[in-house]
């Protein structure tokens, strides 16, 4: 399934929906129906955010599964809205934390080689992440705002996924049981606020605190099954483009670091939340410090409009203003 948080244009109050097909359905209208349609109030028992549904998604997410049947059979024009009638929030818009691993080879290699650096042996043995700002999440069709002292804006490439359930210490081979699904995210970057961080070596910081982007759907794990090959590796190609031009050109079979092996990391010691994202880090080619801004045009501007496309997780486009 693919499920999205949004508001509709005036109105502010959030709202928990799933596509089928071209259509937008809200879960709570939904149940709504069915209830009253044909006297079936299972469906009630449904969170109007899918943040509380994550909290108990072995519960819930049959539930959806079985809604989303039920209502497949009936009038969708009386339940259902045009996405692009709608505001596409983050599919999570109040995370409780966000981390971003660094698991794409070809990405770390050609950031450290541009630092004079080699491959640190360990980086093969160790995922490692940071911590992202999760109150600066933004969604598809969102305006994002140029960052303050910055000449050097930079997008990235990366995709997600989305805890589930939560939990700690998990172990990488029962990490599938903590993934509510994937989604996009684009982890803006002020390459200038980056390059007076990371030589005092704690970092980045300032230079990822002003934004990111996530959506615009969360695609549960059962939609991608046919994705994955026989090494474990899921196959989706990664594109961004920048005022329609391709600029990156990667795929998610280059991740490094499973996402097991990212959410065991991630638990240890720790409790991971429903809700919370855990970022893949960029896909080789998935930004201009990579492929050196004298190749793509230059560094992002005011005005500009990047698109980030993964292959079955939808499109997440973003203008700067």
């Amino acid at each position: 399934m693919k499920f999205l948080t949004y508001t509709e244009q005036r109105n502010t109050t959030q709202k928990f929906g799933f596509k089928i097909e071209n259509h937008i359905i809200d879960v709570n209208l939904a149940a709504k129906w069915v209830n009253e349609d044909q006297n079936d109030n299972v469906f009630l028992s449904l969170p109007s955010d899918l943040k509380s549904a994550l909290a108990k998604w072995d519960t819930f997410f049959p539930l959806l599964q079985k809604l989303e049947k039920t209502i497949s059979t009936g009038d969708l024009d009386s339940l259902a809205q045009n996405e692009s009638e709608l505001v596409i929030l983050p599919p999570i818009p109040n995370p409780p934390a966000f981390r971003d691993f660094y698991a794409f080879e070809q990405h770390v290699r050609a950031a450290r080689k541009l630092r004079g650096l080699d491959m640190h042996p360990d980086w093969f043995k160790l995922p490692i992440f940071y911590f992202s700002n999760p109150n600066c999440c933004f969604g598809h069709g969102a305006e994002i705002s140029y960052p303050s002292n910055t000449d050097e804006l930079d997008f990235e490439l990366e995709f997600s996924v989305i805890i589930a359930n939560g939990g700690s210490d998990i172990k990488s081979e029962e990490a599938h049981k903590v993934i509510g699904g994937y989604t996009i995210l684009n982890d803006w970057s002020s390459r200038d606020l980056q390059r007076q961080e990371m030589p005092l070596s704690l970092g980045p910081a300032k230079g990822k605190d002003f934004a990111s982007s996530f959506g615009p759907y969360m695609v549960t794990p059962d939609e991608l099954e046919d994705a994955w090959d026989d090494d474990h590796k899921l196959h989706l190609r990664m594109t961004c483009h920048v005022n329609g031009k391709l600029i990156s050109d990667g795929n998610t079979n280059d991740l490094y670091h499973s996402f097991g092996d990212m959410i065991e990391r991630a638990s240890m010691n720790t409790k991971l939340l429903p809700g919370e994202y855990i970022g893949s880090g960029t896909v080789g080619t998935g930004c201009i410090l990579e492929l050196r801004p004298e190749n793509t045009g230059g560094w992002i501007q005011k005005g500009d409009v990047v698109t980030l496309e993964v292959e079955r997780l939808g499109i997440l486009e973003n203008k700067i203003v």
